[in-house]
């Protein structure tokens, strides 16, 4: 533990002592090669209750590298991604505070693996990804619920609760289509490899294996862009299901009866409500559902509302107070969670952000696990 808290004190100071940057100041800008990396790291400690009290340490590393097709010289309008991560440290989900939802998102335990690897290419009003890349990264994404360390901010466990989503840590093959529909329209939609390769065997997660049985797991969602009263919001509503049709397509020997499909709806939106100067507030809501019978999370629900610039000369900090709940299947209850964060921006590069979560039934109320107050405090760095 004592090497684990220098290190933390070491990346603090990093963080308050790196130079500020201005975006013109990119050294990347106007190349056709950029790369980056980023590190985040959380702190984080059971104060009350959960499976017990102590204390974890847990980091991720990401290193990620895109060519742009046209300024290389190849064609107009193509694009490759690739990013490789390194996650060290605890799960305290899993071994202290013992909630479903995962109050870290970056908790992944020990790995290295390649998280993405593909090519995007725009004709005109539609944009195709092709490759390894994560569903998250174009589905049920909320920028406001960015902000918070929960898991479930960032992508609803009706989603990741019920499917083998191809998400951090383990993302799969797939073929994603986003079209612009005039300025204020979207539609996009999806089809990825239904079974992610574990890292049992695949501990890189450059050995994906389409095997028979996976299935394929199919998206869609549309987005609507509006203005109230001059704040802009982002509205959106999807479906999913992990079924074997499209399977069976080209794999005539699979029987009827392998598996029932899942399938799934969702509700998201961002919203702008107040602004004064430099203050900003934006609140948002998300809801999914799933009715299939092998789910093991039927009903999500969250909401929040994010301020930025809170205090005077801190116009690029923000804070945030947002709650969601997960509903068992099979009358286990629901498992609750309060999140109050604050992130301190140092710089363009660099963020401090102690964060506290109170989890109400951990894993639903049969669990029998004692309500838990969860603390963290996270350090964000990237070049």
């Amino acid at each position: 533990m004592k090497y684990k808290t220098a290190s933390l004190a070491i990346m603090i100071m990093a963080a308050v002592c790196y130079p500020v940057h201005s975006a013109a100041d990119d050294s990347d800008s106007g190349r056709a090669l950029r790369l980056g990396a980023s590190w985040t790291g959380d702190m984080a400690r059971s104060l009350a209750g959960g499976l017990r009290q102590g204390s974890a340490f847990l980091g991720m590393a990401r290193f990620s590298a895109n060519l742009d097709t046209e300024l290389s010289g190849l064609w107009r309008d193509g694009l490759f991604g690739a990013s490789v991560v390194r996650t060290i440290g605890a799960m305290p989900s899993s071994d202290m505070f013992g909630d479903a939802q995962v109050t870290s998102n970056i908790e992944a335990g020990e790995h290295t693996f390649l998280m993405e690897f593909w090519v995007r290419q725009r004709f005109g009003t539609a944009e195709i990804t092709a490759g390894l890349h994560d569903l998250n990264t174009i589905f049920a994404v909320s920028e406001s619920g960015a902000l918070f360390l929960n898991s479930s901010f960032g992508i609803m466990p009706v989603i990741t609760g019920n499917l083998p989503a191809p998400v951090y840590p383990l993302t799969s093959p797939g073929i994603s289509l986003v079209l612009d529909i005039g300025s204020t329209c979207s539609l996009a939609a999806a089809l990825f490899d239904g079974r992610p390769t574990p890292f049992e065997s695949n501990p890189f997660n450059t050995r994906w294996k389409f095997t028979k049985g996976d299935g394929i797991i199919a998206l869609s969602e549309f987005r609507i862009y509006k203005e109230f009263n001059g704040f802009g919001g982002e509205f959106k509503a999807g479906v999913f299901t992990h079924n074997h049709f499209i399977e069976k397509l080209f794999r005539s020997e699979l029987p009827d009866t392998i598996c029932s499909p899942t399938v799934g709806a969702y509700l998201m939106a961002d919203q702008t409500v107040w602004r004064s100067g430099t203050r900003q507030a934006a609140l948002f809501m998300q809801a999914g559902y799933t009715p299939s019978r092998e789910s093991f999370i039927d009903l999500t629900a969250a909401m929040g509302v994010n301020v930025t610039g809170l205090f005077a000369g801190r116009e690029n900090d923000a804070a945030g107070l947002a709650v969601t709940t997960g509903r068992f299947t099979g009358g286990a209850g629901c498992e609750t969670a309060i999140e109050l964060t604050y992130r301190i921006n140092f710089n363009g590069h660099t963020y401090l952000q102690p964060d506290l979560q109170y989890i109400i039934h951990p894993s639903g109320r049969q669990s029998g696990i004692p309500h838990c107050l969860a603390c963290f405090l996270r350090l964000g760095v990237s070049l």
